[in-house]
This record gives structure tokens, C-alpha cells and sequence, in this order.
């Protein structure tokens, strides 16, 4: 039965872009594929799992979708045509069959047109594969605001026109941060829960990385794409060590490396190498390279900070977001002194975007602290609390908050 999960896990993005593509219609596409991979439900445990299970659910996909439009008049003129579609044998899939539908459904489901809340969302139930309960767990709504957001996208998708193409070169270099974007909010939320119990949804950092793994083998040539997983695998990989017994927040500085996954580590890095060669990087391909300097030291007194402060001045160039300046200024308060770090959080203290950011909160309570200005760092310590958004956020504030009170 495992079997059988793995192979419907892997083949239903395919067979949804490609029947998407196809027919031009997501919703059929969605409707035929779940039907095939019902009729495999019922056939697979009696006749076996054929040697082409992709081509199995492609042919059966194809068919289902000729009979349903054969039913509707509007469709009669193309019948002849998808008829040859459904009867051709579908050949012997391999690790990438379909690539170019794939990537058509990656930017049909992140295209600019729709919501912004409803992008990450779409590409959850279309390419990853989650069914819509799934996905309102995932995004902490209820399951019928997520199946009206889930119709409402594609709806947009079907009287806008949005075409199941990929962008040509001209237009690539603008649409592909939009995918990254939604590709990367998953795992974030993932790594970092904004509410609930836990500090991490697993599940969340998972789905992305896999997609992530899906777009850099339909795009390899493009280094922020490879850049992207190897900032995710470099983060993911010290998951085991960032929660204690209790789910309690454990800090980069008292993690115990020895739980970090290394495999993954030496994965993440060799993904570095390529996305800085070749150019000039991009900002995924310097988040990775922080990340990865991060991970190569043996103990967080051995970090070279240096190397991270000047990697973060390249960063800003980049990207000159007061979250980027904010971690820029934490790392210069560890390569010179708290007193440096907290005249930069001074400075950016101004910025509307962070008056109720709490990393930004924490990290001016936690230099308070370090220069031992208590009753200060204490205030600091309340505004983070107020600010924070999950539990192990909350409970972390509240260790420190006691060890000040004492």
C-alpha cells in the first residue's frame, strides 16, 4: 500500500498539469485525475500495479476526460481529436516524464493575477498533491474558506485566460521570483509556524522542499531556483535540533550539531557552489551561502561572522528589506559587540514594517541584555511577548522574562 501512496503522490502533479494543459481545463483535469487514481484503487489490488503506473493513470485520466466532454455539446467539434489523445499509449514514464507541463502548472498556479493568499494554496492542491483539508491545516483556515479561495483561483484562472504556458525568456526572469516567492512562504511557515502550539510544521518544510526539488530538475540552468534548495535544505537541516523534549525553542548557539542532518548539510552546500557559480548570485543563492557558513562551523563560537556580515552587505544590495537589515545587525552585534548591534536596531527602529515584527523586539531585548541594562531589556522582553505569534515563541520569551524577574 506504501507503494501504491508513493507512486499517486508522484504522479498526480504530472498527470494534473498535463491533462491541464491538454484540455485547458483545471477543473476537469483535477476531476479525471482523482477518478483514475480511484479506478487504480480498485484494479491495482486485484490485477497488480502495472510496470507503467504513470502511463496507467495517464491513459485512464485521458479517456475519463473524453467521455465527460463527449457529454457536453460546446466540446463536440474537438471530440475526434481527444479521442486519438485518449487512445494513444502513453509511454513508459521516467523520473521526469512531463516536465514541460509541470512547469507550465508552476506558473499558471503563481501567476500574478491571483491572490497573493491564494498561490501558495493552489500550488499546494495542484502540484503538491495535498487534498484541501490538507491545505487549510496548512494555512490554519477552515476547510471551506480554503475550497472557496481553491475556487475562486480557478476561477480567476478560466475567465482571465491565464494560459497554461511557460513564460518565454523575455518574460522569466520577472515571473520566476513569484514562483520562488510562493515556493519559499510555504517552507518559512513551515520552519517557523506564525501560530499554534508547535514551533515547526515538518509536513509544510517538506512539500516545499520536494517542489523545490521538482523545479530544479525541470529548470536547472537557473542558479536562484538551485539557490532556493539549498537555503531550504541548509535550514531543514538542523530541524531534530531545534526543539528540546518538550517542543521548547532551542537557539542556533545551544543546538547540539550532532543532530543536525549532515547529509543534507553536504547536499545544501554542493547546491551553494553551483548557485554562486557563474555570475553574479542572487538573493536565495546569499541566503544559502550565510547558511551554509553557518553549518560548516563546528561549534557556534567557531562561526566565522565576518564572512557572514560581508555576505549580508551583499545581501542588502540585493534585497534592502528592513528584515535582511535587521539580521545584518544581529550578525555585526556577534562579530562586534552588542553595543554595535543595538546603534544599527536604533536606526531601524523607525521603520513602520518592524514596530510589530517580534524577531526585531527579541533582538533589541536580547542586546539589552547582553549589556546588562535589565530593567530595559525587561520592557524589550514584554513587547516581544505581545508580538509573538506561536507558543514556543511565547514560552521562550517567558524563560528569559523569569531569569530577568528573579
Amino acid at each position: 500500500m506504501e507503494q501504491v501512496e508513493a507512486v499517486f503522490r508522484e504522479e498526480r502533479g504530472r498527470l494534473l498539469a498535463a491533462l491541464a494543459r491538454r484540455f485547458g481545463d483545471l477543473d476537469l483535469a483535477e476531476e479525471v485525475t482523482s477518478e483514475a487514481i480511484e479506478a487504480a484503487l480498485t484494479r491495482w489490488p486485484v490485477d497488480g500495479v502495472p510496470p507503467n503506473p504513470g502511463g496507467w493513470l495517464m491513459t485512464t485520466a485521458r479517456r475519463k476526460a473524453v467521455d465527460r466532454l463527449r457529454r457536453d455539446q460546446v466540446y463536440a467539434a474537438k471530440l475526434a481529436i481527444l479521442q486519438v489523445e485518449a487512445d494513444r499509449p502513453t509511454p513508459q514514464a521516467t523520473g521526469d516524464e512531463l516536465p514541460d507541463e509541470r512547469l507550465q502548472l508552476f506558473f499558471t498556479c503563481t501567476h500574478p493575477a491571483l491572490a497573493a493568499e491564494d498561490r501558495g494554496a493552489l500550488t499546494l492542491r495542484c502540484l503538491a498533491g495535498l487534498t484541501t483539508p490538507e491545505v487549510a491545516r496548512a494555512f490554519l483556515v477552515p476547510t471551506a474558506t480554503m475550497a472557496k479561495r481553491i475556487v475562486r483561483a480557478k476561477k480567476k484562472i478560466r475567465e482571465a485566460r491565464i494560459p497554461f504556458r511557460v513564460p518565454g525568456p523575455d518574460e522569466l526572469p520577472e515571473r520566476l521570483p513569484g514562483v520562488l516567492q510562493v515556493i519559499y512562504s510555504v517552507f518559512t511557515e513551515g520552519y517557523a509556524a506564525s501560530s499554534g502550539p508547535y514551533l515547526q510544521r515538518l509536513d509544510l518544510a517538506e512539500e516545499a522542499i520536494r517542489l523545490a526539488r521538482i523545479l530544479h530538475r525541470l529548470l536547472p540552468g537557473e542558479r536562484e531556483v538551485t539557490g532556493l534548495l539549498a537555503l531550504m535544505l541548509l535550514i531543514h537541516a538542523r530541524r531534530d535540533a531545534r526543539t528540546g523534549p518538550g517542543g521548547e525553542i532551542v537557539l542556533l548557539e545551544d543546538q547540539d550539531r550532532g543532530r543536525w542532518d549532515h547529509e543534507m548539510v553536504a547536499e545544501g552546500r554542493d547546491l551553494v557552489v553551483t548557485a554562486l557559480t557563474g555570475g553574479p548570485p542572487g538573493p536565495y543563492a546569499v541566503q544559502a551561502a550565510i547558511n551554509a557558513v553557518h553549518d560548516e562551523a563546528a561549534e557556534f563560537g567557531s562561526t566565522d561572522w565576518p564572512q557572514i556580515v560581508q555576505l549580508y552587505d551583499v545581501l542588502l544590495g540585493l534585497d534592502p528589506s528592513p528584515v535582511i537589515a535587521l539580521n545584518r545587525a544581529a550578525a555585526i552585534a556577534l562579530r562586534d559587540g552588542p553595543e554595535a548591534g543595538l546603534a544599527l536596531l536604533a536606526e531601524l527602529a523607525a521603520d513602520p514594517r518592524l514596530q510589530d515584527y517580534h524577531p526585531f523586539a527579541l533582538a533589541r531585548a536580547d542586546l539589552l541584555q547582553r549589556l546588562g541594562r535589565l530593567p530595559e531589556a525587561i520592557t524589550a522582553y514584554e513587547q516581544a511577548l505581545a508580538l509573538a505569534g506561536s507558543e514556543p515563541e511565547r514560552n521562550l520569551v517567558r524563560r528569559r522574562l523569569t531569569g530577568l524577574q528573579k
